[in-house]
This record gives C-alpha cells, structure tokens and sequence, in this order.
C-alpha cells in the first residue's frame, strides 16, 4: 500500500537528499527508507513536503500538468491592499507567460514557529501576509507573483498541497499516512 510522508522542512534546508557541502539536505532529517520527495520546495522557503514510496503518486504529485493546488502563507514587504490581491485572483504577468489565476486573500499575522534566522526587519516599512493558492508549479512562482506587484515575498510556507496539510507538524518533523 502507498505511503505518504507529510515533512516540514525547515528553512534552509534542500529538497534532496544527496549531500551538499555545508548544506543541510532531507537526509538528516528523514529516517524512513524508500521515500523520495514529490516536488520541491525552495531552499529559503518553508512549509509542507510530501514525500513517497510510490513513484506512480510522486509523478502525479510533482509533475505541473496535473495541477495540484498548493496553498501558501505568504510575508510580503509593505501593506499588500485589495486591488493587489485582485490582480494576483486574475492571473499575474511574468517573464514566462500570465500565471493563472489564484484564490487569495489578506489575513492577520498567523501564528506560526519562529524562524531561523528571522527575516529582515525595516524599522519604517510594514509587511502583511496573504494566504495564496496556485495550481501551477513555475519555479519561484509565488515569489515572482508578489515581486511583480511590488510586495517582495519575505517569508513563504506552503501549508497545504492537493488533499494533504500540514497540520501541527513542527519544523523538520514528519508524520506518515497510509493511503
């Protein structure tokens, strides 16, 4: 029976496990043998990776033609406004092409772990977060979207991914589901 390995992994960490000099990888984290990751997630972004023992479900999971939603929280640089998150729900000009549509929203200052190391902090210029779901899988994407209206991503954790989330899960704490 397929098995799924829900991960938050931490910042900094990369989505693989093959060593990389003074880099931490999924290795030292991940105990369970046989699991590989089913997407990626960037280096300096955090949040919920799924991982699995089935390589028919890890196409599925990590290939964009599928279009599996993804939700993230996202920290941006300034007071983000509602004609912002308008554009973001009709779909954001980017260098590759107009990304699609997302369903986004303003929300208050989740409660969430602290990161290490923090982001960075300017004295004078305020920053907001946004819940934001794509069900693309360009490279940077969520980042590019936010740069793009000129709200730069200052902190970004995918919470959800298809029928998957997160859930309780701490930094670099894993939980296994059985499909």
């Amino acid at each position: 029976m397929p098995q799924v390995l829900l991960f938050n992994k931490p910042f900094g960490v990369l989505s693989q496990f093959t060593a990389q000099p003074e880099q931490k990888t999924l290795a030292e984290f991940i105990q369970h043998k046989g699991f590989y990751a089913a997407g990626r997630l960037d280096k300096d972004s955090e949040g919920l990776l799924l991982l699995t023992d089935d390589g028919k479900l890890q196409q599925t999971l990590s290939n964009p033609k599928f279009g599996k939603s993804k939700t993230y929280l996202v920290q941006v640089e300034g007071a983000i406004d509602e004609p912002a998150i308008e554009q973001l729900r009709h779909g954001i000009q980017l260098k590759d092409g107009l990304s699609k549509p997302a369903e986004a929203k303003i929300i208050e200052d989740p409660d969430l772990w602290l990161r290490d190391p923090p982001i960075r902090a300017r004295q004078h210029i305020p920053t907001s977060w946004i819940e934001l779901t794509i069900s693309e899988g360009r490279n940077r994407q969520v980042r590019r979207m936010t740069a793009a209206l000129g709200y730069p991503t200052l902190r970004l954790i995918r919470t959800r991914i298809a029928d998957w989330e997160l859930r309780d899960l701490q930094p670099g704490e894993c939980a296994l589901v059985s499909l």
